[in-house]
């Protein structure tokens, strides 16, 4: 399956010179721990595209794999309306995506779309067959209208159907919590695995939806019912069928965490998810996430005063804005810039300040 053609960059800045310490991938073969020299995985700061399964962004999900991205992002609908987990914008009863729901790295761009969420799992299972030891890829699935575990579609058949479509190529909880108690206490005590040791791996996320966030009959949403589900799972001593990585809705100064009551949950947060431009104005300690080796999505980093074009900046726009919310230690910096394949395979220290985001060579 081919690869989108990339150019090397015209100039080296002080970033480009940190990206030196950044291994973007290596071989699937790998065996573990061979990547602790390498940066972890919460020490950099990718580049990701919102609603990469919109036709008008991407024609195939697997162009948007293969963009080099460091994050994609789906969306979700669950409502009793429509049947299974669904994929689309605006649609809550039907997709409307870029999804095949491809068997063979042939059929990728060669099936009908608007597939649901299982045709998507499927096309990025392909294409991760297709492309062994590729960069770590964090999905963010915004569940829209929320879980509806009443009608089959709660947290436990998500993770049931993460197993069933990506099974080894997912990177899980308990990978992450690896004999710890929980995430928080595992992050705190030895960070993310490397990059390299995240070779090849898929890092699922979930957030809140805004349909869910404006339902006012709806008092459980994705992020409490899915901290709560891994809660469990871990006393069960289940906590391997985890899929998932819940995460904190919403850029606010302190520990957002504080923000459930049910104290018992919050050391299963270890993503937090919020607007760029509150992360980037100064009144929130984002090194207090770095220092803890959470990592911090930050969306629409084309709305960061001075405001850029959300779709089609040009490069240099755009890699001095990755540059800028690096700085603010953002794990991985969100928008809409489809056009820029260079700068969604940008990989950059995390912290780094100065000069412009470099691109990974790989």
């Amino acid at each position: 399956m081919g690869k989108l053609s990339r150019t090397a960059a015209a100039s080296v800045s002080s970033a480009a010179l940190g990206l030196a310490l950044v291994t973007a991938q290596a071989p699937a073969a790998a065996a573990p721990g061979t990547g602790a020299s390498a940066p972890a995985y919460s020490s950099t700061t990718s580049v990701g595209v919102h609603n990469a399964y919109e036709k008008a962004k991407y024609r195939y999900f697997a162009d948007a794999l293969d963009s080099g991205a460091g994050m994609l992002e789906i969306d979700v609908w669950t409502n009793v309306f429509g049947r299974s987990f669904r994929v689309a914008h605006d649609n809550p009863v039907g997709n409307d995506n870029n999804c095949v729901n491809a068997s063979t790295a042939a059929e990728l761009r060669a099936k009908s779309r608007d597939r649901d969420l299982s045709g998507c799992l499927s096309d990025i299972r392909v294409w991760h067959d297709a492309n062994p030891g590729h960069r770590p890829v964090m999905l963010k699935v915004e569940m829209k209208d929320g879980f509806q575990s009443k009608y089959g579609r709660g947290p436990a058949a998500l993770d049931a159907l993460l197993t069933a479509r990506l099974g080894d190529a997912l990177f899980r909880p308990a990978d992450l919590a690896a004999g710890h108690p929980d995430l928080d206490t595992a992050v705190r005590a030895r960070g993310w695995p490397s990059r390299t040791d995240l070779a090849g791996k898929f890092i699922v996320q979930l957030i809140p939806g805004t349909v869910e966030q404006g339902n006012p009959f709806d008092t459980l949403w994705t992020d409490r019912e899915y901290a709560t589900h891994l809660r469990n799972l871990a006393a069960a001593g289940r906590l391997p069928e985890a899929s998932a990585f819940p995460a904190v809705l919403g850029a606010q100064s302190g520990d957002p965490r504080g923000r459930y009551a049910d104290a018992s949950l919050r050391p299963w947060f270890v993503v937090f998810d919020g607007a760029a431009s509150r992360y980037a104005d100064g009144s929130i300690d984002t090194a207090w996430y770095d220092r803890n080796h959470y990592l911090v999505l930050m969306t629409s980093a084309h709305s960061v005063p001075p405001a850029i074009d959300g779709t089609s900046p040009t490069e240099a726009q755009a890699r001095d804005r990755v540059a800028l919310l690096a700085g603010r230690h953002a794990s991985v910096v969100s928008s809409d810039w489809s056009t820029l394949p260079s700068v969604l395979s940008s990989v950059v220290p995390r912290g780094a300040t100065g000069g412009t985001a470099a691109r990974s060579p790989r």
